[in-house]
């Protein structure tokens, strides 16, 4: 009997306020999606998946080691046409539950995708192609990408931090290379966290946001333009960092450009990142649970002042902070 397995092809997409849940019934299983039909630039499509087989006939069939693997196997395929430049991307699903008895084989799958924020708004739909239990098909979501407004900003960088920006050395080369190791993984056993994330400070006062348009101007006179990947915390050095979600802590360390930094992998792809602290209280290898202390804020690295910088990376690119604080995975839904 075949395995199950998925194809998750993604054209755009989408703001997290609009869930939405479709069935597909065949003769011998059903296929239940979960997912958000209208998204904004820089949020992510989370697609929750529940298979479910209750032929008992079948079930009956399979072997003692298919039940206990929930009869399932993974893989990813690109099966999809290109709409528009930055209105594609692929993710491979990854099981979060499974039951497996006589009379009852069910599965959960969830993957997530990130929207660029540049994507343009639009209608577009998402394709899931499988095999399960020797049928093979496809099916369609709807997406709705809508627009989205972000901040244009002038940063003016004093000598220390124009010297911090412009640094070309290895050292500080070989951090970004470490960090980018580190959000390019996708360990398919890391689900520690499928639960909305909390913010990691009480404070509400942002001094800048996710997706900012920034221009840096160096105290030389030149300039460069780049986009803020994360959320800025207008907080005083010493106020507690805390993580925003179950995970373990893959990068504990001091680095030139964002000073005492943190990485914590809550999925598979799916990292927080906390930066600019003046000290931190964990260390690489540690496992933390939501609302755990990670460090005290602060200044260090390139900083115009006291703040925390919180960003959200998923498969490698940066999401909104904010769309992670809604139950992304639909785990409310059964």
């Amino acid at each position: 009997m075949k395995k199950i397995c998925f194809l998750f092809a993604l054209l755009f997409l989408i703001s997290p306020l609009f869930s939405l849940s479709k069935k597909f019934k065949y003769n011998d299983f059903s296929l239940t999606a979960f997912y958000k039909s209208e998204l904004q630039p820089g949020d992510a499509l989370f697609v929750r998946l529940v298979f479910e087989c209750k032929n008992k006939k079948l079930i009956k069939s399979l072997g003692p080691a298919d039940k206990e693997k929930g009869n399932l196997a993974l893989y990813r395929l690109l099966e999809q046409d290109t709409v528009a430049e930055k209105a594609s991307t692929k993710s491979q699903f990854y099981e979060i539950e499974r039951k497996a008895t006589k009379k009852l084989i069910k599965s959960v799958l969830l993957t997530g995708a990130p929207l660029s924020t540049f994507a343009k708004a639009g209608d577009y739909v998402t394709k899931i192609s499988f095999s399960a239990f020797g049928n093979e098909d496809s099916v369609e979501l709807p997406l709705k990408i809508v627009e989205k407004e972000f901040v244009s900003e002038t940063i003016p960088l004093n000598e220390s931090n124009t010297a911090i920006k412009t640094n070309v050395s290895k050292e500080r080369s070989d951090q970004i290379k470490r960090l980018n190791a580190i959000l390019d993984t996708k360990d398919f056993a890391a689900v520690y966290e499928t639960k909305a994330f909390a913010p990691p400070t009480p404070a509400l006062r942002r001094t800048s946001f996710f997706g900012d348009r920034r221009v840096f101007a160096y105290s030389n006179g030149k300039s460069s333009t780049s986009l803020h990947y994360g959320i800025d915390y207008g907080i005083p050095t010493g106020n507690e960092v805390r993580s925003c979600g179950r995970g373990k802590v893959l990068m504990a360390e001091n680095r030139i450009s964002t000073g005492w930094s943190v990485c914590v992998e809550h999925l598979p792809g799916l990292y927080s990142l906390y930066y600019h602290m003046s000290e931190l209280k964990v260390e690489v290898g540690q496992m933390v649970d939501k609302g755990d202390l990670l460090g005290l804020s602060g200044a260090t690295g390139l900083a115009t002042g006291p703040h925390l910088h919180w960003e959200v990376r998923l498969n490698m690119e940066a999401i909104s902070p904010d769309f992670m604080l809604e139950d992304f995975s639909f785990s409310s839904e059964k």
